[in-house]
């Protein structure tokens, strides 16, 4: 079971936020508005820096986040978890969640793998991945292209028009956005073995023993304004 959440306050998390769907330095609330803005976004869910990992970090965000963390479980054996992101304001809670993990891409060199959980709305996934607008729109209406293994079901996902050295699918999990973006493009190939997907959250101590590394350097420099 997933332990209560505490509540949530940007005071958590140490570093400049930044806006979910575009990488700018958005304002906090303020005389004029009490949610966070972006100059081009409007209202937003900020988004936490991206700092290198730990199970600390892994572990406080677990108990706060009533929104799942994705990895593929059990980590793909040479893989690292290089990132874990949240984004979120004190009077909602986490809104989205993202995990990035590295390792050997299966057509040579290296490669990431960004799983991205939200709520509708948030952007975070489009906004990493390189989508027009907010959420995966038209794409997810037509014949699924891959598949993962969530909690015994399996989860369609749908191939999504992103950045052009990426290969970028979105699907639905209990409401919410489920993305999988992975760089380079070949790396997509990792799909083709119906990848298990399981909540950090339920992991327990399994997830104090998980290897963890740096973040990817095109994430830690994330701006959506150079897709």
């Amino acid at each position: 079971m997933t332990e209560t959440a505490k509540p949530w306050t940007v005071d958590d998390v140490k570093g400049e936020m930044s806006c979910p769907r575009c990488g700018a330095s958005p304002q906090p609330p303020g005389a004029w508005s009490n949610r966070w803005t972006c100059s081009q976004h409007g209202a937003i869910f900020p988004l936490s820096p991206v700092v290198t990992p730990n199970s600390l970090l892994t572990r406080q965000l677990c108990k706060r986040s009533d929104v799942p963390l994705w990895l593929v479980w059990p980590l793909i054996r040479g893989w690292v978890i290089g990132a874990v992101l949240s984004a979120g304001d004190e009077a909602s809670g986490v809104q989205a969640t993202a995990v990035a993990v590295s390792g050997p891409n299966p057509f040579g060199g290296a490669a990431d793998l960004v799983l991205v959980a939200e709520e509708q709305g948030v952007g975070l996934g489009a906004g990493l991945a390189g989508v027009d607008g907010i959420d995966p729109g038209d794409a997810v209406k037509a014949e699924p292209q891959a598949r993962v293994q969530v909690e015994g079901r399996s989860v369609p996902l749908w191939c999504v028009t992103g950045r052009a050295d990426c290969a970028v699918y979105a699907g639905h999990w209990e409401g919410r956005w489920l993305w999988a973006i992975l760089k380079p493009h070949t790396a997509g190939a990792l799909l083709l073995e119906d990848l298990v997907l399981a909540d950090l959250r339920t992991l327990g101590s399994e997830a104090e023993m998980l290897p963890y590394g740096a973040p990817p350097p095109w994430l830690a420099g994330w701006s959506g304004y150079d897709h």
